[in-house]
């Protein structure tokens, strides 16, 4: 192992550097940075310019002010960057909202004095996104025969779960919401998860930003599934959130509600973090889809049955 002092500010990031072996030469993080949870002993070097503690509709409205008014929603600390002297950052470039940016980092970095670290910038868009964004790491850590190890086992897995998956002749529809209020469908990697685990997915685009939808929207698909997956919330956050989407005039009749086939997800630890645990995201999903056939064992911490 090299001597590299890596200061992470992005929680998928995080977890692929433990991943690939290297948490011991992580000396920051960011605000979010939670897993594995021995990263929580680092210090953190970011924090978000708004509260985060409004309701859905809220930090909506919060996150929309910030960005009409300035660049970023989020600080990064430059004093104590300075103090920890990195070699390396992993960042983002995938979204304003949900991390703190590549332009915040490199905003920050231009005051850094005797440190002139390596920036990397993930962007991932896709599963195939992901696995080059670890390749990416290891290659910032010249680790790349690690990051060709953790890749094939991450695949590997998938394949397993999609051989599995593929035996089905029933693909449920299912809508994946990544926001209560206003609605948004998510994007991404999540509809091609949802292909892998034996679904039909509804709304969402596969490979595309997440995108606002309208309540319309959601009854016109009538799926046979709905998934709640917000960003950065956990089930008992998303729980909280849930009335203005289940007390709208014709809940009741959508056919998942009818059929209890409505579920909340951990959308903060699994689906919205492009790491390693998009494999655990995967597993959920088979769970959801096809409960007669998989059980990991995610059920009471990944998902619950509204």
């Amino acid at each position: 192992m090299s001597a590299h002092r890596i200061v992470s500010l992005i929680a998928s990031g995080t977890e692929i550097v433990s991943a690939l072996g290297f948490e011991d030469r992580l000396v920051g993080r960011s605000h979010e940075c939670d897993y594995p949870p021995s990263v929580l002993r680092l210090p953190a070097c970011s924090e978000p310019k708004i509260d985060t503690k409004g309701t859905s509709r809220e930090i909506d409205e919060r996150v929309k002010t910030v960005l009409r008014e300035a660049l970023s929603v989020y600080h990064v600390h430059l004093a104590k960057l300075q103090e920890l002297q990195p070699t390396v950052i992993v960042t983002q470039t995938q979204c304003e909202v949900c991390a703190v940016s590549l332009r915040d980092v490199k905003q920050a970095v231009c005051g850094l004095v005797g440190s002139q670290p390596k920036l990397v910038a993930l962007e991932p868009n896709s599963v195939a996104d992901v696995w080059n964004d670890i390749r990416l790491v290891a290659g910032a850590l010249d680790a790349d025969k690690w990051a060709e190890r953790l890749v094939s086992v991450l695949q590997g897995r998938l394949v397993g779960l999609a051989d599995r998956a593929r035996q089905f002749t029933d693909k449920p529809s299912i809508a994946c919401i990544e926001w209560i209020d206003p609605l948004m469908t998510a994007g991404n990697w999540v509809p091609e998860l949802v292909k892998m685990t034996g679904g039909t997915n509804m709304l969402g685009e596969a490979g595309q930003h997440s995108r606002f939808m309208t309540w319309e929207d959601l009854v016109e698909a009538d799926p046979d599934v709905i998934a709640i997956m917000p960003c950065g919330f956990d089930i008992q956050r998303t729980r909280r959130e849930l009335p203005p989407l289940v007390e709208r005039h014709g809940w009741p009749h959508l056919k998942a509600v009818r059929t209890r086939s409505v579920y909340l997800t951990d959308g903060n630890q699994y689906f919205n973090r492009p790491g390693p645990r998009l494999v655990e995201s995967a597993e959920i999903l088979a769970e959801i889809l096809h409960p007669e056939a998989f059980d990991f064992g995610h059920r009471g911490c990944g998902w619950e049955r509204l």
